[in-house]
Order: C-alpha cells, then structure tokens, then sequence
C-alpha cells in the first residue's frame, strides 16, 4: 500500500493530456506549463502538435513539453501511443483523458472507428479505456498521481445488447452513452486504486464550450478550464477519488455509473474489444 502526505510540487509533475491540440485540451496545457508542469501534448496531426508545443514555449518561459501523435479511432495507434509514452517518460503523474467527438453527425449517419466500432464510444471511451490501462503501472509508480476524465453532464445507461448502436443510432445518444461509459470506468478505477496514492475522477468542466465539437458555445473556456485544473493540481483535493463533478459542484451521475453489474459487464466488454484479454470460447 503506498503511504504519502503531500502532493508532488506542479514544477515536478509529468502530465499527459489527450486532444490538447486545440480548445479545451490546449488551454489546460497552457494553463500547466505556466505552472511549471512538464505537458505531454497528445494529438492526432504532427503538424499541430508542434504548432501547439510552439505556443506552449511561447506562452511560459522554460516550458517544458513533447508531442506525441495517434489517431484514438485506431486501438493500434493508442498501443503505439503507450509504448511511446512509456519507452520516453520514466514518471506520470497525471493524465487527463480529454479527446473526444461531439454529437454531431455528418450526412450519412452512424460512422464506425477503424476497428469497426461505434466512433463514439470507441474515441471517447473505448481509447482512454486502453490507453488508461497500458499507462497505469507507470502512473501507480508516480504515485501521488492523478487520472481526470473530461465527461459530460450528457449521459445515457449503456444499452448492453447495443452498446454499437446499430439500432435507434442518433448522436447524441452515441455521445451520452460514451460519456457515461467514462464515468463507469473512473468509478471502477477508484475502486482499485483505492490506497496506491493514485486517484480517478471525472467531471463536466463546463457546458458548451467554445470548442471544435460545439455548435453554440454557451459558457467560456476558461470556466472548464479551470474546473479541470482543479482536478488536476489542486491540493485540497489530494486523495479525493471516485467523485463526479459538475463544474466544481460534486454531485451524483446517472445511476448506472454506481450499478455493480453494469460495471463488470463494461469491464469485461472493453478489455475484450480491446485485446486486453481474449474473448471467452
């Protein structure tokens, strides 16, 4: 059982933050690197990631940061982004599962990730999932370490004989049924690091941001902003876990987000679709 007091200073921190290539993801970034944290700035383009690392030196004299590229729709790129991370930075003391795909649907409707699942669920669930799990040795051996999950106050029960929505497809259903998922997966993962010094949360930062994935922006960026630095680096919220947070209101999610069973059922699902353990017969 790991023992600790304080949390390790924000100038000694390692943090790796998923879509922060823009909106939310990229001024939490600049928000950290101001702070003295080394960021990890994950995107899917190598040409905006170094725009961004370029904006990042800009904005914080010193600024410690790296790239490192992988498209989310593929399982294959968040393995090579693992092994990446891992073969490159010997501590992590946070990760920020930030990336994601909003509501909105093209013409054409449902769109499957390159795996063939729905594209949902698989960027904003499913890839956070794996790549939460491959990183985690090395986020338990940072310990006091932090994993924050950017949900939303969206949120549907998971439907376990369509979790890929072939049936009754919209995308907001996709979207709420993948962010739900993420605050499953933030429970069961408190749960297991209850007592390593390595904590799990999720949170709405704020509604409607004005990012790339929101159609009417109804709240600033700085509000979410924030409110997921909060959960971050704030130290009054050392050994805080398993919580959901509305903004910085802690308040309750969709039921199923504490339902046993769905937990177990998601578990199994995700480490089967994900190759982290082999479907049974």
């Amino acid at each position: 059982m790991w023992v600790g007091s304080d949390m390790t200073p924000i100038e000694q921190q390692t943090i790796l933050i998923t879509g922060a290539t823009d909106g939310h993801g990229k001024a939490l970034a600049v928000e950290l690197v101001r702070r003295g944290a080394t960021v990890l700035v994950h995107g899917r383009d190598a040409g905006r990631i170094e725009h961004t690392l370029g904006e990042l030196r800009g904005a914080a004299a010193g600024a410690k940061v790296r790239g490192y590229r992988a498209d989310l729709a593929s399982l294959a790129e968040v393995r090579a982004l693992a092994a990446e991370v891992l073969a490159h930075e010997p501590r992590l003391d946070g990760l920020v599962n930030n990336a994601g795909v909003g509501s909105r649907v093209p013409e054409g409707g449902r769109l499957t990730s390159r795996d063939g699942h729905e594209l949902r669920f698989a960027v904003n669930y499913l890839a956070s999932f794996l790549l939460t799990r491959l990183l985690l040795p090395r986020i338990r051996a940072s310990a006091p370490a932090r994993i924050v999950h950017v949900s939303s106050l969206a949120m549907q029960a998971i439907d376990f004989d369509d979790v890929m929505l072939e049936r009754g497809y919209s995308g907001m259903r996709a979207y709420s049924q993948s962010k739900l998922a993420q605050i499953l997966f933030s429970n069961d993962l408190a749960e297991e690091l209850a007592g390593t010094g390595v904590t799990s949360n999720a949170l709405h930062p704020a509604t409607y941001m004005p990012t790339k994935i929101v159609a009417s922006p109804a709240s600033s960026l700085d509000e979410g902003v924030q409110a997921t630095l909060r959960l971050v680096a704030d130290p009054a919220l050392e050994g805080v876990s398993g919580r959901y947070f509305d903004v910085t209101r802690e308040r309750r999610a969709d039921a199923q987000a504490y339902d046993a069973e769905a937990r177990r059922k998601l578990r199994a699902l995700s480490e089967q679709l994900t190759g982290l353990v082999q479907a049974a017969g």
